[in-house]
């Protein structure tokens, strides 16, 4: 089947335009060492035998296994609404809604997703169309750049390892610093240290970067923290996980000037990579700063509501070399997604999910105590926290043997840091049960032995 409609000669006279005698020489300005030369694909095999491989490889992943993995991406129970409202044909297929006339579902939708989201983090402005968690806050710590005139940004070292190195990867292109923040002993933030970094008037600070929860799971003195950072003249930016804020104090509460998080927590099932769902927040002096899709509720001409894509001279389809950002996706259908899970649960419900997650989390703190497990910082917590175990590496392989996935090894994202090689970073959520957490105690207690 051929998906081009061009013909041959379509294409050569295309080329004989712009003066070039072959499809390669527009590719003339990448070099030859990382350019594709055709792809080393097998024989073309039948829908039969393709199905058959397909099941091969699907048998190989691991079901039967309880997991206390969460590191930013989290098991929660999904209502059935959920899929039942994102399986519908007419948004498994719509795509960028570009033209209002024909799209007013999916700009409601959307409409309706940044509401939400708003409430969630107290700040007015909420954009679209963000791949992850980790681009969001890359894209927050360069809104700072942008407002503040400055190339300097300070992040924590407890800030999600994925986020922290998706920002110096958006920052390696010109003058833009990322200077990481260390961290006390209990886990958190040292915040003398980020006075001393403020206080250095030859290097004046565009924004500070701070998780809460913490990549530790810890919950991080965000108001001094934000204090500190407005004193200085620089805005703050606090990395949130959106079920939490149920009970915790949202980042407008504390005075973030942006917020960012990963949305997979909101009716997105846990999966091995994308699609997930930045969030991205602001207040309205930074309006023009944040990049993204902004859908905005009006009246037509006969006084009917309608919603349109609001600010479009922000986005890189209109203005490609001024644009706030040239990367996006539409991700509205896990948008969708995450508003049916919200509208679903409603506030009290969200409330019920942390707190279930939270109790969970003390009730697997105390079952490890009980073997003589101990929590590795001082820190409070909410629903994740760290564990010292003897041998970590060797402990999380031989309990995947006996069916248990027990967390992260913390010493893969900080390999140098000696007083985490025998850490494992645990999380329990509303999913996880008392049989569970039997289970895993009792797995580490034969793998100790």
């Amino acid at each position: 089947m051929v998906y081009s409609p061009h013909t041959p000669s379509d294409r050569q006279r295309m080329l004989e335009s712009l003066g070039l005698d072959s499809v390669e020489r527009l590719f003339d300005d990448i070099p030859a060492a990382v350019r594709a030369h055709g792809l080393d694909l097998p024989p073309s095999r039948s829908e039969l035998e393709l199905a058959r491989d397909l099941s091969t490889l699907a048998a190989r992943n691991r079901i039967d296994a309880v997991s206390f993995l969460g590191a930013g991406v989290y098991r929660h129970h999904i209502p059935a609404a959920v899929d039942a409202v994102i399986s519908r044909g007419e948004f498994m297929t719509a795509y960028t809604p570009y033209q209002p006339e024909i799209s007013q579902g999916t700009l409601q939708s959307i409409y309706e997703f940044q509401s939400l989201v708003a409430g969630l983090m107290d700040l007015p402005v909420v954009s679209a169309s963000h791949y992850d968690g980790a681009a969001a806050t890359a894209e927050a710590a360069l809104m700072t750049v942008r407002a503040t005139k400055r190339d300097r940004v300070l992040m924590s070292r407890a800030v999600h390892r994925h986020y922290v190195d998706a920002t110096r990867t958006y920052f390696s292109a010109g003058s833009r610093h990322i200077v990481e923040l260390p961290t006390l002993a209990d886990g958190t933030t040292d915040l003398a240290a980020l006075e001393a970094a403020l206080a250095d008037a030859d290097h004046p600070v565009a924004g500070v970067v701070m998780g809460q929860p913490n990549v530790f799971g810890l919950l991080e003195p965000m108001a001094p923290a934000s204090a500190l950072a407005h004193a200085a003249g620089a805005l703050f930016v606090a990395v949130v996980e959106p079920v939490s804020l149920a009970v915790l104090a949202p980042p407008g509460a504390y005075g973030a000037d942006i917020a960012a998080g990963e949305g997979q927590p909101l009716g997105i099932s846990p999966q091995f990579d994308e699609p997930y769902l930045g969030l991205l927040a602001c207040t309205t002096p930074l309006l023009r700063q944040i990049p993204g899709r902004l859908v905005g509720r009006t009246t037509d001409l006969e006084g009917r509501r309608a919603f349109v894509m609001t600010l479009r001279a922000r986005e890189q389809d209109i203005r490609r070399d001024h644009a706030a950002s040239n990367i996006c996706t539409n991700q509205a259908l896990c948008a969708l997604a995450a508003t049916t899970y919200l509208a679903t649960l409603g506030p009290h419900g969200l409330r019920d999910v942390a707190a279930a997650g939270a109790a969970a989390a003390r009730r697997l703190e105390a079952a490890l105590a009980g073997i003589g497990i101990e929590r590795l910082h001082a820190a409070p917590y909410l629903s994740e926290f760290a564990i010292r175990v003897p041998g970590a590496p060797d402990a999380h392989r031989r309990l995947l043997d006996e069916g248990v996935l027990a967390g992260l090894e913390l010493a893969r994202w900080f390999p140098d840091d000696a007083a985490l090689a025998d850490a494992l970073l645990v999380c329990a959520t509303e999913t996880t049960s008392d049989d569970d957490i039997e289970r895993f105690v009792a797995a580490l207690r034969g793998v100790l032995r």
